[in-house]
């Protein structure tokens, strides 16, 4: 049993819920006051660096959820697991965590290598995957700010094959894409919040996507958006320290870069 049940139907919730997650999560950060102790970048610097003002954002991640919207409502239609009846029988909650689980690590693996062909293939990084890196300052609401090939070819399709690959149903589903959303969202906030539980249970946080935005971190961090795992075995792992700035706030520095 859901709250939704009965009101709404999950491909609907699979499809839409993601999308409301997305904006409320994202508008929330947006809505904070400055809390300029614990940014990453300041404002001036996200001023200065950033090179697409908002509206032009807000547009580019609309079209994406657009294209998803679409590509969801096909997806759940063409795999509908339900009976003659319109029931679909939903898995035990420790199989739908395995699924969870393994659909992490496919999206995972699927956006790693992906993400890092965007940057080695230099007409794609140049006409397609540079869009996202014009926000070097990198905010919530930028988070699925990117070319429309790339929404298309690194998150879309991207957890289209988790969804497949995992077996799940479309009512798990709405567990994992607002969960993949919320995680994408925070690694893009650009705060390192005290108590922030994300910081806390993953590698793969804020400060980790940041290093990634920065010049010296273009090739490294390219895991996203869970685990770090592909970057420790293919040797693009970039670790870094936290350095609170005099000003107030802190600064993600690559232990590369400090050592050189």
């Amino acid at each position: 049993m859901v709250f939704w049940e009965g009101y709404v139907s999950d491909e609907a919730m699979g499809t839409f819920a993601p999308i409301l997650v997305y904006w409320l999560y994202a508008g929330l950060y947006q809505l904070l006051p400055p809390l300029d102790n614990y940014r990453l970048h300041t404002r001036r610097e996200e001023d200065d660096k950033n090179s697409v003002p908002l509206p032009s954002v807000v547009k580019g991640v609309l079209l994406q959820q657009l294209v998803q919207a679409t590509v969801a409502q096909g997806l759940f239609l063409l795999t509908s697991k339900a009976n003659i009846s319109g029931i679909t029988v939903q898995p035990s909650i420790p199989v739908q965590i395995v699924q969870i689980v393994i659909a992490m690590l496919v999206m995972d693996t699927w956006q790693y290598f992906v993400h890092r062909y965007m940057h080695q293939n230099k007409f794609l990084y140049r006409h397609v995957h540079s869009q996202h890196h014009r926000l070097v300052v990198p905010y919530a609401i930028g988070a699925l700010y990117n070319h429309p090939l790339e929404g298309l070819l690194l998150d879309t399709f991207g957890g289209a094959i988790s969804f497949l690959v995992s077996g799940m149903t479309a009512r798990t589903a709405v567990t994992f894409f607002c969960f993949a959303v919320i995680k994408t969202v925070d690694d893009h906030c650009g705060l390192w919040l005290p108590g922030n539980i994300f910081h806390i249970l993953f590698q793969n946080n804020t400060a980790y996507h940041d290093i990634h935005h920065q010049l010296q971190g273009l090739k490294y961090n390219y895991s996203q958006p869970f685990f770090p795992l592909w970057d420790k075995l293919f040797g693009t792992y970039m670790p870094y320290n936290l350095v609170k700035r005099p000003e107030g706030g802190f600064e993600a520095r690559a232990v590369k870069a400090m050592n050189d």
